[in-house]
């Protein structure tokens, strides 16, 4: 007997027990591992993609039956250890998670990773335009006629999901090692470096870059349903291309099997099948008006989701069936004759089980029905009382809507106005002109089905001589003295207004707060007529943020600094930086500054900003000014003009026209440039 063969022996049996306990961590950590392989994959492989691709990584990590790939070797000692190499503690202000410990649990988190990474790893020979090898490959899990999809998290997951789009999967990788698993950054230059990443220490430092500065904040966002691909929601695929596909595969095994009965097939066709291929007939038991959903009147005073949810169905027509009916026929499939419109970023699919009727009543001359399809649109059906014209259906998103973004619909538009349904927790309303902020608001009559009277609509055009906006108050049932302001700005539902004071003097960052004081409404007077150019974009919110303010030179006057964000119900954002001038009237315009779109700035994740403008003084002398953030240290000038200044704020005299580069250092390290 040869002297290696008991050596062999023990090998094949640490490996089987090795593979035993990678199995055993596996199903004991499986959500911990595929949320790391979701947050890994590409987000270009889509939400439904990635998220059975994360559990195909994590189900094939094992070594396949009968094949040679070693299974992880556990020696004694380290049974006994601690936490794994590279462990330490969770980033500042994050409570402490370094993982399991057990070997077996790293040997297959290594493998996931190596596989996750894959996904985004080409060969040089490899087409561009295709999705790398790896995404190619078959594997199980399959979900046949559902899309699936991690529960929809808020303006700030989305803010963060963006930014893990932006960068590569070394990146994505270190941030979730660091954010998810505990690991230091010597213990994820190490793991990367074990699954093959070609510059480790580059992905540490920008992963180190993403979520600053509150990184607690952004690991409990991983942490959350947005996350989580083991929570997921389904929504059907596209029901009548499936349908029709479905017809087409049967018409083709008939005529291969029973040639002959092709012409009693074509004939039975020719006479019922008309009402086969209505929408309406596919979906008759999800688009019945007896199976709406309607929620009890109080519901919204004894729940914790105060949202549209909580609406109760309003109107003198919600038990007309024969209104509610068109209104689900139009939704399924609207004819040439009905006017279709949606906000970016909404579908206008039919819904995959019965919606909430909200309202369905007659105004303003036309019977309107009011729908919320489950937590993610609005949707908004009208037909003419008499007369000729042609009914409308509009498509608007309102996912994650809560108590201000949630506090109103349109419910009805004429040539100069609009009339609104409120949520049944306003206990008081009253319109006000963001242009004249001195002035108190106006009651505004409600009726006892919840429509307002009639509100002005901003100009769209001409002169901004007037914003109109409402001002409402919630019951005290669920919040106490909460005032705040929504706008119209075109959409079904209109945008909240807020506003961020300026920094305090060795203070926190500041928060969004409600515009209704005087300091936010005198800034909103300045900057209102800016919320043009947001008409019709899908606007959840606008905040105003004032992050500097700047001492004039040639006098003891100052300037104030502002970064306007729109966020849009789809998650991309718009910043308009406006600087505020000293002006004679407290109603004159801000100079915008810097437009920019699809960013982060100015929110959760992008908390930097540094802007900069021509500004003429009284004596005639041209100067360019910039400001940056509370965390901006020293500002630089390079081109035409050369300058330096320590301080949020810089100020140095210049040609009108001058060509200025800026820059500023931060508190923490690292450069900003000016906003453009």
């Amino acid at each position: 007997m040869p002297i290696h063969q008991p050596q062999q022996r023990t090998d094949v049996q640490s490996d089987r027990t090795g593979v035993q306990q990678a199995e055993a961590a596996l199903v004991e950590h499986y959500p911990r591992l595929v949320r790391l392989a979701y947050v890994v994959l590409p987000p270009g492989l889509g939400r439904h993609r990635r998220v059975l691709t994360a559990h195909a990584v994590v189900q094939r990590a094992l070594p396949a039956a009968g094949s040679r790939a070693p299974g992880p070797r556990v020696p004694a000692q380290s049974r006994r250890t601690g936490a794994p190499a590279g462990a330490a503690p969770a980033p500042e202000g994050a409570p402490a998670d370094r993982g399991p410990a057990q070997p077996a649990y790293g040997w297959v988190r290594l493998r996931v990773l190596r596989a996750a990474l894959a996904h985004e790893r080409r060969p040089r020979w490899w087409p561009g335009r295709l999705p790398a090898p790896a995404a190619l490959r078959p594997a199980l899990p399959v979900v046949w006629g559902l899309r699936l999809f991690p529960r929809a998290g808020g303006v700030d997951e989305l803010a963060l999901d963006r930014a893990l789009s932006a960068v590569d999967g070394p990146v994505r990788a270190a941030f979730a090692l660091q954010l998810l698993e505990g690991l230091d950054e010597s213990g994820v230059r190490e793991l990367l470096a074990e699954a093959a990443v070609a510059d480790p220490a580059d992905a540490v430092r920008r992963a180190a870059r993403l979520g600053r500065p509150d990184r607690a904040g952004a690991q409990a966002m991983l942490r959350s349903g947005e996350f989580d691909p083991c929570t997921v929601q389904t929504r059907p695929s596209d029901l009548l291309r499936r349908r029709h596909r479905v017809r087409a595969a049967a018409v083709a095994a008939a005529l291969c099997v029973v040639a002959g009965g092709l012409a009693v097939a074509v004939e039975q066709g020719a006479r019922g099948g008309g009402e086969e291929r209505s929408p309406a007939g596919v979906l008759t038991p999800v688009l019945d008006p007896a199976e709406l959903m309607r929620t009890a009147a109080e519901r919204w005073a004894d729940t914790s989701r105060v949202d549209f949810t909580a609406w109760p169905a309003r109107g003198g027509r919600t038990e007309d069936d024969g209104l509610l009916g068109r209104a689900l026929r139009a939704w399924a499939g609207p004819p040439a004759s009905v006017r279709v419109s949606t906000t970016p970023g909404t579908v206008t699919v039919p819904p995959a089980q019965p919606p909430r009727l909200l309202f369905a009543g007659e105004v303003d001359g036309a019977a309107v029905v009011l729908f919320h399809d489950g937590g993610v649109r609005v949707v908004r059906y009208a037909e003419p009382l008499s007369g000729s014209g042609g009914a409308a259906i509009d498509f608007a998103r309102t996912d994650d809507a809560d108590v201000t973004t949630g506090a109103a619909v349109v419910v009805s538009r004429t040539g100069g106005g609009a009339r609104f349904l409120l949520a049944p927790w306003i206990a008081e309303s009253t319109t006000r002109d963001l242009l004249a902020p001195d002035t108190p608001g106006r009651p505004l009559e409600v009726g006892p089905d919840g429509v307002t009277a009639e509100v002005p609509r901003p100009a769209a055009g001409g002169a901004c001589e007037t914003w109109p906006v409402l001002q409402l108050r919630s019951s005290e049932r669920i919040v106490e003295k909460h005032a705040f302001l929504v706008t119209d700005l075109g959409d079904l539902a209109p945008a909240h207004l807020t506003y961020t004071p300026k920094p305090g003097r060795g203070a926190p960052a500041r928060q969004p707060r409600e515009a209704t004081s005087t300091e936010a409404l005198l800034a909103w007077a300045r900057t209102a007529c800016s919320l043009r150019t947001l008409a019709g974009s899908g606007v959840r919110s606008v905040n105003n943020w004032a992050f500097a303010e700047q001492k004039l030179p040639e006098g003891r006057a100052s300037a104030d600094w502002l970064c306007t964000r729109a966020d849009t119900w789809r998650g991309p954002g718009r910043v308009l930086v406006q600087f505020l001038a000293p002006a004679p009237s407290p109603t004159d315009p801000a100079v915008v500054v810097a437009d920019r779109d699809d960013t982060a700035l100015c929110s959760r994740f992008g908390q930097h900003v540094l802007a900069g403008t021509h500004w003429k003084a009284s004596s005639g002398r041209w100067y360019v000014l910039a400001a940056g953030s509370r965390a901006v240290t020293r500002i630089e000038a390079s081109g035409a003009v050369r300058g330096a200044a320590g301080g949020p704020t810089f100020a140095v005299r210049a040609p009108r026209d001058a060509d200025v580069e800026l820059t500023a250092s931060l508190r923490e390290g690292g450069t900003l440039t000016a906003v453009r």
